[in-house]
């Protein structure tokens, strides 16, 4: 197994010879390609950010390079380098510029079906730096546009229908694309991009991701609270990408508890979050995983019209030297939730189920979660 050192050397040789594949995108004010289409706004200077499309310097189909729910089973080498080669077009903008000819562009490219041709025209030749520190997600290259043309958008009818309809609250704008079969990763995009709701403004991709993730979860606890409880505890796992997670369903009221770990050289990091049927009432230490993964759970539980208790660990291993993103949390309790069960008699041997095939022990994990105070007629020492 390569060590983070070694994974982030090989990106970077990778990129180097995406640098001398495109040389020329390095040497050039202008940049032609097929956006996947794909937008992005930053959070840096906030309520003054930087907005702009993600455009490859090549053409054709181009979905793959910014679609998070196609990715499953891809290197997390091969996910970096898609992020690697789209290049960000930037203009800095305020939060409440929701109108106008580029914004109004970046919306009908968030709203098409298919990948988009666009000519970029940048200040100066975008720069080829990039970071690789194994602390933040990686981006491309950037430049401050001064001209951006897109063609051949073609836009969704459903994003279409709630982009024209002012008088639609932004929570119910993002519920009904997302039952109407929309990709949550387009949903965010729209959501970003000012596209939902009565009073409209622009929000930076990484907020839009947890605020969508949070809106469609607190819709599917409205119909999960009232369907009956499961009569056996289930226990589901699925590795990815050096992350690892296990389930338990148990047979009680909604209830849910996230607890993560990470390797920090010879010791361990952990956070835990945990909520009940009225939701959690603070900034949850697991960010935007908590919800991330809770949407994933519940898809299931929705799906399957059951109510259970639901306790998660997922465990970071450094073998994740990259991170790309709270998209592979979903995803991933996405495939768990996919796989088989294994059922247990009671909560205890479900643990049990749930760790055997974790590096970390039963009394860690269970030491740092805080579910036990939740379920209140339990004690630790009774699942010993």
């Amino acid at each position: 197994m390569p060590n983070s050192q070694e994974i982030r050397r090989s990106i970077a040789e990778k990129w180097q010879e995406n640098i001398s594949k495109y040389g020329n995108l390095f040497s050039s004010e202008n940049l032609s390609g097929t956006s996947p289409p794909s937008v992005f706004i930053g959070s840096y200077n906030y309520p003054q950010v930087f907005v702009g499309p993600l455009v490859p310097p090549i053409h054709g189909d181009t979905q793959i390079l910014d679609s998070p729910e196609k990715w499953s089973g891809k290197s997390l080498e091969e996910i970096v380098n898609f992020r690697l080669s789209l290049v960000r077009g930037i203009q800095k903008l305020s939060i409440h510029t929701t109108e106008g000819r580029f914004i109004e562009n970046l919306q009908e490219l968030s709203m098409s079906s298919k990948p988009s041709d666009s000519e970029i025209t940048f200040d100066k030749s975008p720069s080829s730096n990039i970071s690789l520190d194994g602390e933040s997600i990686p981006f491309g290259p950037s430049g401050i546009i001064k001209n951006a043309k897109f063609s051949g958008t073609s836009s969704v009818r459903t994003i279409e229908k709630v982009f024209y309809d002012n008088d639609l609250k932004a929570q119910d704008a993002v519920v009904q694309l997302y039952n109407s079969g929309i990709d949550i990763s387009k949903i965010q995009k729209c959501f970003s991009i000012g596209m939902m709701g009565q009073h409209r403004k622009l929000v930076p991709t990484k907020w839009s991701i947890t605020a969508t993730d949070d809106i469609i979860t607190k819709s599917l606890i409205e119909k999960i609270v009232e369907y009956p409880l499961i009569d056996s505890c289930r226990v589901f796992s699925f590795s990815h990408l050096g992350n690892y997670f296990s389930v338990i369903l148990f047979p009680h009221r909604w209830i849910y508890e996230f607890t993560e770990a990470w390797f920090s050289g010879e010791s361990l990091g952990f956070g835990s979050d945990s909520e009940d049927a009225r939701g959690i009432d603070h900034p949850p230490e697991t960010a935007g995983a908590y919800f991330a993964a809770k949407l994933g759970v519940l898809e299931y539980l929705e799906k399957n019209q059951i109510q259970s208790g639901v306790i998660i660990f997922r465990e970071i291993r450094p073998e994740y030297s990259i991170p790309v993103g709270v998209w592979q949390v979903r995803e991933g309790i996405r495939h768990a939730m996919s796989q088989v069960p294994i059922f247990a008699d009671s909560l205890d041997d479900s643990i049990n189920l749930a760790v055997a095939h974790l590096s970390i022990s039963k009394v860690e994990w269970l030491s740092h979660g805080k579910i036990f105070d939740l379920l209140r007629q339990k004690t630790l020492s009774d699942f010993f």
